[in-house]
């Protein structure tokens, strides 16, 4: 795997450029990588359904991003479990957790 090390003046790079994707990892590595094409991919009922899911957990993520108490409770949660508070929210999710169900 090749290593990119960047200027500091640029504080990072994230996105898409063509069919070259740019993310950045938890640790705060820049990962370059190819774009895949989804055009030919035909969904299974149960790959649908899925991501229905998916798009409803996001939903419930942010919703708890801009929730300052649920934000705050998953800001905590992150922190032990070193992960982000968004992931936490979306697992939460598709746990049967919701902390935004009591307002």
């Amino acid at each position: 795997m090749a290593k990119v090390i960047l200027p500091p003046w640029i504080k990072g790079i994230k996105g898409r450029l063509n069919d070259v994707v740019f993310r950045q990892s938890p640790s705060g590595e820049t990962i370059i990588s190819k774009a895949p094409d989804m055009s030919a991919v035909a969904w299974s009922p149960a790959q649908k359904e899925h991501r229905l899911r998916l798009k409803q957990a996001v939903a419930y993520a942010k919703a708890a991003m801009v929730d300052p108490d649920a934000r705050a409770a998953y800001e905590k949660q992150a922190v032990e479990q070193n992960r982000r508070p968004f992931q936490m929210a979306v697992s939460d999710y598709f746990k049967g957790n919701d902390l935004l169900s009591g307002k």
